[in-house]
């Protein structure tokens, strides 16, 4: 079957689900499948739709179908010394690029570099009535019309089926290092606070039971200088780039489902000056992008996490484990609810895709 005949099956099959009110729940390779509310519906695969379209190293773009492996993309960005800078969790070998764009997830990189929606360049996505909407472009400089192309980062798949995106992809640093403090949670939080307003290149930050892990990314000799500047101990570059990776894929003790066994897993975020979270303990917590992810294991429930984050000036998600009826996400302000609403009707009028994954009435 041709990339056409496959986008024209997409069509009919939406167009089918529509017309009869069927749900579908749009699917990669399920590497996700616990992230949200419970999925419904009939699942619309998207792994046929699959492969690079365009990749133009010099001018640091590619675009690939929403079913390509995320592996297959990050080789060959290795391949031209190029990197995804927003460092997104794979969570499994069947990651694909639809997934990545729908959950909106990034990793330890993200406080420096940019969330995911801020490489999203372009996109082309198939909407309730079967029709292939493009938006944004190839470019780093496209301004026409709305920015759905963003909006459709952590999307969850609400609003139709990603076909194509277009990602800016940046050069992996000439020269990096690892850095490891041992650090009290307020200390490290003052510290990470300072370092921020200044000319430092910190790529990455993790504390957890008592100790501050740094990475540090860039020239030679901006790196070489930081490290002086900072102290601390130097960890070998194995031994680094196994830790990030951990970090990122939440093999970390605290992150990882296997050892949680059901435990609820939180994430808030928050401004990074937030306070110390004395309340919790320290061992049950692990903080990242220099403050403003703060990961916390624990029953706790819902109301008692999101009040404290909005107390803060954030919110909670419950991420992994625990009881998804009071919802996942921290719920919307009333104007935002019908914005999120509105948009469901606009690209989904029928209701059918991924309905409930997000929120439960939409």
């Amino acid at each position: 079957m041709t990339m056409e005949d496959q986008v024209k099956q997409f069509s009919e099959r939406i167009v089918d689900a529509t017309v009869h009110g069927k749900p579908l729940r749009v699917r990669g390779g399920g590497s996700k499948d616990w992230y949200g509310q419970p999925a419904a519906g009939d699942i619309l695969d998207t792994r046929a739709y699959s492969g690079i379209i365009a990749y133009e190293p010099t001018e640091l773009v590619m675009t690939a179908r929403c079913g390509t492996p995320m592996r297959e993309i990050e080789q060959a960005l290795a391949a031209q010394g190029q990197m995804l800078a927003f460092e997104p969790p794979h969570f499994g070998e069947g990651a694909t690029v639809g997934g990545m764009l729908a959950s909106g997830l990034s990793g330890p990189r993200r406080a420096t570099a940019g969330a995911l929606r801020d490489f999203v360049l372009g996109a082309v996505l198939m909407d309730g009535r079967g029709e292939a909407l493009r938006f944004g472009g190839q470019v780093m400089k496209n301004v026409a019309g709305y920015d759905v192309s963003r909006l459709l980062a952590g999307s969850m798949g609400m609003l139709g089926l990603v076909l194509e995106v277009s990602l800016k992809v940046l050069p992996k640093p000439v020269a990096e290092k690892t850095l490891r403090l041992e650090l009290s949670q307020g200390d490290a939080l003052l510290r990470l606070n300072k370092w921020a307003g200044q000319p430092l290149p910190l790529s990455a930050s993790s504390w957890h039971g008592g100790a501050l892990t740094l990475r540090l990314s860039g020239a030679e000799a901006a790196v070489a200088s930081a490290v002086r500047h900072i102290g601390g101990e130097v960890l070998d570059a194995s031994v680094a780039d196994h830790w990030w990776a951990d970090l990122r894929e939440q093999h970390h003790p605290l992150l990882d489902a296997v050892r949680l066994e059901g435990m609820p897993l939180w994430r808030l975020s928050l401004p990074s000056t937030a306070e110390v979270l004395g309340e919790f303990g320290e061992h049950d917590q692990l903080i990242e992008w220099g403050g403003s992810q703060r990961w916390i294991r624990g029953d706790f429930d819902a109301q008692t996490m999101r009040s404290r984050a909005q107390a803060l000036g954030g919110h909670a998600t419950l991420f992994r484990g625990g009881d998804k009826a009071s919802g996942v996400f921290q719920p919307l302000a009333p104007a935002v609810h019908n914005i999120h609403r509105n948009l469901k009707q606009y690209f989904d009028p029928a209701g059918i895709f991924n309905r409930g994954r997000m929120y439960q009435d939409l």
